[in-house]
């Protein structure tokens, strides 16, 4: 699903405006004619290199939403060796999860504030030396050679220097995992789910998740579990316990599985497809619930606005052997008079759910999106409720931590759709945290639960059922 309808709608030119404030604030271009001290850094330092790359990606995701994905096309990330690349976006993610911290660090060192590209060059460098434990000589080394290379952070080389040589011989010093949140979305969690919640909602934050994998019916997952490392989860997820490319994992050439986080998997197992059943998935991309209805032996629709997404989709019903119809249309303009037995509705939202595995969206999303977007879920939901049967049954769900995507969205729809009822989840039976049941019956999953498994994406889920 798209975490903002405002991404499908990003044109080019955006893209360019957004590439070009990332670069700059990471670097300068190059003098037309150098001097001598420039002429002897023109040989290329892939080390250097890879820590400029992940100074690009911190910056692009800084800039705003999808911003992180996006860079990775940018010349200076994209023209490293693979091994490279991967490293400057474990910098990036490193720094992104951390840059609370991170800065809380510098500020205690920093009598006055110095431009951003010299921020960026200590932010990347902290990343590496505290979080992803790289030899500090190593960190602080490129780092000073990143400050050397361009005009503007040039007489800052020994400031860095210092800074860095200071932290890895004293200590970073206390740090609160708190400061990784911004302010206006820490009182917000802290008002809605306590104060214990937030702390432990902040420590899931810091942590890199494991990736998860949904199985096609008849796969047995302890043999999965065991090729891929992993574990077998509640519902039958499988986590894994290897990183890298999934292409090269066991199973993937033989279509046994596909990557979806294990809350994710629990609208689609609380919709309960059956066999000879019509089911339609709104907002479908990027199509891990379709998979799971299809594999149901269901007879599958999968609609979403944006037809560049529904592409990867589409690549994965190939890969796995599975079958749906893919229409790429707005959900409440599709000229189509069907109805269905089962609707799935996972709607667009702020997708703070998500951080765990985008960080970013901590810092691109902003109090005004919240209300923007529940207006659109309010719209998706009213055309959902119209494509169910009498007698059939509609879930609808959002990766998002905010009531008013959630439970506020639901305690409106019932209110103005008297034909639906609350169908009670069952956590067991759908593969969810107990502690995830609302008194209303609902699930609201927070990242923080099942902390001692690695934690799970935040998710609010109801399954309304349509009066007969």
């Amino acid at each position: 699903m798209s975490r903002d309808p405002a991404a499908g709608r990003s044109s080019a030119a955006r893209g360019r405006r957004m590439a070009d404030k990332a670069r700059a604030a990471t670097r300068s271009p190059r003098p037309a004619r150098p001097d001598a001290a420039d002429a002897r850094d023109d040989s290329p330092d892939i080390g250097v290199e890879a820590r400029l790359a992940a100074g690009v990606l911190l910056n692009a995701a800084l800039e705003g939403r999808g911003g992180l994905d996006a860079a990775l096309a940018f010349r200076e990330v994209s023209s490293l060796p693979g091994p490279d690349r991967a490293f400057a976006r474990a910098v990036a993610m490193a720094a992104l999860r951390r840059l609370g911290e991170i800065d809380q660090i510098l500020d205690r060192k920093l009598q006055k504030g110095p431009p951003l590209a010299v921020r960026t060059i200590l932010r990347v460098a902290l990343a590496q030396m505290l979080i992803l434990e790289t030899p500090a000589f190593a960190a602080v080394s490129t780092a000073v050679k990143l400050a050397e290379r361009e005009p503007k952070t040039r007489p800052y080389k020994n400031l860095v220097n210092a800074v860095l040589r200071g932290i890895d011989r004293e200590g970073p010093g206390l740090t609160t995992a708190e400061s990784n949140l911004p302010e206006w979305l820490a009182a917000r969690w802290r008002a809605s789910y306590g104060e214990p919640t937030l702390i432990g909602l902040a420590l899931a934050a810091r942590e890199e998740p494991a990736t998860d994998l949904s199985l096609k019916p008849g796969v047995d997952p302890a043999a999965v579990a065991e090729a891929v490392e992993g574990e077998v989860l509640p519902g039958g997820t499988v986590r894994t316990g290897i990183r890298g490319d999934v292409a090269t994992w066991p199973g993937f050439d033989d279509g046994v599985w596909w990557v979806q986080d294990a809350a994710a998997a629990v609208p689609g197992r609380l919709l309960a497809p059956k066999a000879g059943e019509t089911v339609i998935d709104l907002c479908a991309a990027p199509g891990g619930k379709t998979l799971q209805l299809a594999a149901s032996g269901a007879t599958v629709v999968a609609l979403d606005r944006s037809a560049v997404r529904l592409k990867r989709l589409t690549e994965n019903l190939q890969r796995t052997g599975l079958t749906a119809e893919v229409v790429a249309t707005p959900a409440e303009d599709w000229e189509d008079d069907r109805s269905f037995d089962a609707v799935l509705l996972d709607a667009p939202c702020t997708a703070t759910g998500t951080f765990r595995r985008n960080p970013e969206v901590l810092r691109a999303t902003k109090p005004a999106d919240v209300a923007k977007l529940a207006d659109v879920q309010h719209r998706l939901l009213d055309a959902a409720a119209e494509r169910v049967k009498p007698g059939g049954r509609l879930v609808y769900c959002v990766c998002s931590l905010e009531r008013e995507e959630g439970e506020t969205q639901i305690i409106a729809f019932l209110r103005r759709n008297t034909a639906f009822r609350t169908a009670p989840a069952v956590p067991a039976d759908v593969g969810a945290p107990d502690e995830a049941l609302t008194p209303e019956g609902w699930l609201r999953i927070l990242p923080s639960m099942w902390a001692e498994k690695g934690g799970v994406d935040g998710f609010f889920i109801a399954r309304l059922d349509r009066v007969g």
